[in-house]
């Protein structure tokens, strides 16, 4: 045992080493570019500051101000003309600057560039940004600063890497001498079965680990490894169902379609076909569109905006939308509600909620029955229930209703064919009001869904 600790010790401090000196190279690198970059682009950025004043104002008050700030700073602004003669200078032009001046390209763009930026072995770092008036060069506006404060400050940053990297290395030895004597053996443990999850053996098995973080990491592999295998399942039926979904109003689409082209097809039969097709474009649509709102509604991206609901006159706007349909149907629907209950719920999306069940409760029913809604408060809370008379839902069925794609009626029938997503959304909408939605139902006496608030 002593051999595998020594052994895995060593091993993880070496690749530790490895990755830590990596890391510790890469986040110094980019810390010294992102510092540079900084200062550079600060520099060119002053520049064009003053080159923007300038060609606001080109006097000579102006310049003497521009060379007066800079004249207090631990930069160096330069004007030249056009041909190069120095017009202002807030402190002495070196040889150096004159030299970085003379690599000036022969077109400079407006919103000027960098002209020295080897800060190792430079004396100075310079940007150049061009004055343009009415559309001419009226000169040029030099910015120069030290390379010795970039310095400093690299200098500075080597020191706490260096100090952050020893103890990082004293650290990281008293670390593994410590894992590799008390928590290497339940880790290879745990490791191997994470590998075989990883490789679909979702039924691992783990012995007892004990009461301790450890003994708590196996248990969550374990949930976890069913929690992946039911995952599995329903990711299995969900493609199943929506492949299925999409295909059947696909089917009819371009079964149709295509008698309908046929030329010895009669226009009454056209016009039937292209009915037809019509609704499944619109069934499509509606299913690609439930889809998108409970992908929003997994990502908590929609939004519940509530708002101190009056249910009554709510309630009665929801059944004149729903009324020609139902009076097609020869159904009747009743609605009781107190005049003065409030609530507090998003109309728009309950609204969705409510039309939903109604639109159910009238699939499902048949003619001649009654709908019946009923608002009511019980106990500091706002019960709303949708009943109707029709079918009802089995038993066996009622734990799965709210599941997503899963429907009572298997025949999957064009004039039942919903989406199966319907009470999905219910649940979901209602969950989000803090809110929760119960079911009872009893086969051919009707079914009565409670939605409480």
């Amino acid at each position: 045992m002593n051999k595998i600790s020594f052994k895995i010790g060593l091993l993880f401090f070496l690749a530790i080493c490895v990755l830590e000196g990596i890391s510790m190279f890469v986040l110094h690198n980019n810390i010294i570019h992102s510092r540079v970059h900084e200062e550079l682009s600060a520099l060119q950025t002053r520049g064009n500051n003053h080159r923007d004043v300038l060609e606001a104002s080109f006097h000579d008050d102006t310049v003497m101000h521009i060379a007066m700030m800079e004249a207090r700073t631990d930069t160096q602004v330069v004007l030249t003309r056009p041909d190069g003669s120095i017009y202002m200078s807030s402190n002495k032009v070196t040889d150096e600057m004159k030299n970085i001046m003379k690599s000036k390209p022969k077109k400079v763009p407006h919103e000027g560039l960098i002209l020295e930026e080897d800060w190792k072995n430079a004396t100075n770092i310079a940007s150049i940004s061009p004055v343009v008036i009415d559309k001419k060069i009226a000169g040029y506006v030099y910015m120069f600063q030290t390379t010795q404060k970039i310095k400093d400050l690299i200098a500075g940053l080597n020191q706490h890497f260096l100090l952050a990297s020893l103890l990082s290395l004293l650290f990281m030895m008293i670390i593994i001498i410590f894992l590799t004597r008390v928590v290497t053996h339940p880790l290879i443990q745990i490791s191997e079965a994470t590998k075989r999850i990883s490789k679909g053996e979702l039924s691992v098995s783990l012995p007892k680990l004990g009461k301790d973080e450890i003994g708590d990491l196996g248990e969550a592999i374990k949930v976890l490894a069913n929690d992946l295998e039911i995952l599995k399942n329903e990711r299995n039926e969900f493609l199943a169902s929506i492949s299925h979904e999409l295909r059947t109003p696909l089917t009819y689409i371009k079964g149709y379609a295509d008698i309908a082209r046929r030329e010895d097809t009669i226009k009454e039969d056209k016009d039937k076909y292209l009915e037809i097709i019509h609704e499944e474009s619109v069934k499509l649509s509606k299913l690609i569109k439930e889809l998108f709102n409970l992908a929003k509604m997994d990502e908590n991206s929609f939004s519940i905006e509530k708002e101190n609901v009056h249910l009554l006159p709510f309630f009665q706007a929801i059944i004149e939308k729903v009324a020609p349909a139902l009076k097609e149907n020869e159904m009747s629907l009743v609605l009781e509600c107190a005049e003065n209950l409030y609530a507090p719920i998003d109309p728009v999306r309950f609204e969705q909620v409510i039309i939903n069940l109604l639109e159910n409760a009238r699939k499902y029913s048949e003619p001649n029955t009654n709908i019946t809604v009923s608002v009511f408060e019980s106990e500091g809370k706002i019960h709303m229930k949708v009943q109707d008379e029709g079918k009802g839902i089995p038993t066996e069925d009622l734990p799965r209703i709210f599941e997503r794609f899963y429907r009572v009626d298997k025949s999957r029938t064009r004039s039942l064919g919903g989406s199966g997503l319907g009470l999905s959304i219910v649940k979901q909408l209602v969950e989000a009001h803090g809110g929760t939605i119960e079911v009872i139902s009893s086969p051919n006496v009707g079914t009565i869904f409670d939605i409480i608030i």
